[in-house]
């Protein structure tokens, strides 16, 4: 098998050259911004010990706990990963409402709580939504105005989200349960969001 040219050998030697710093650049800046394990474990207490403010804590600690690396001690970065949880949530809730409503065989009142329901829920996606946009605009002079902002929204998402499984009431089946036990999640996770943003919104003693 003939060689390739010298021309050619010494343009990839000079290519590889080229490359290797940028490579070992690449590395060491991943390296820097991956948290440590002392860092993860300071961002895991920091999380369990916030989440105690919360009414439902073991689910805060879970929801959250994945996201600890981009947390680490920040109470603005938790109230923003728990805001993205209550989302998430509240965005797949609000699809599996919608696809339980075309059930064929429903009956009228169970037909009439899901379309309410499915309102309800795009009303707490939008609002949640516009809470994550709100965090985003945080600081300097107008942090408490938009903190304030923040707080009104995700009680009027959690409000939404208690209306739902409120208009279930009297209807009966396993078409209530599995709305109820799905829409009651995303109310505790909405419900922890709230908690947590209202811990980053008191004034510091």
């Amino acid at each position: 098998m003939a060689r390739p040219p010298f021309s050619t050998r010494l343009l990839l030697l000079l290519l590889l050259l080229c490359i290797a710093p940028l490579l070992l650049l690449t590395s060491a800046s991943s390296d820097q911004q991956r948290p440590s394990q002392q860092q993860l474990a300071a961002a895991t207490s920091f999380i369990r010990a916030s989440c105690r403010t919360t009414r439902y804590p073991a689910l805060c600690v879970s929801s959250l706990s994945a996201y600890a690396p981009a947390i680490r001690t920040s109470p603005r970065q938790l109230a923003h990963a728990a805001l993205s949880v209550s989302l998430t949530r509240a965005k797949s809730t609000s699809s599996f409402v919608a696809k339980l409503g075309t059930t064929r065989g429903l009956r009228a009142r169970e037909a009439g709580a899901i379309r309410d329901c499915v309102e309800n829920m795009g009303d707490s996606v939008d609002e949640i939504k516009r809470s994550l946009g709100e965090m985003g605009r945080v600081g300097g002079g107008t942090f408490q105005w938009r903190m304030s902002n923040v707080q009104t929204w995700v009680s009027a998402a959690l409000t939404n989200e208690n209306t739902c499984v409120d208009g279930f009431q009297g209807v009966d089946g396993s078409t209530k349960s599995a709305v109820k036990a799905r829409i009651q999640n995303v109310a505790q996770v909405t419900s922890n969001a709230l908690a947590l943003v209202n811990c980053l919104a008191a004034p510091a003693p």
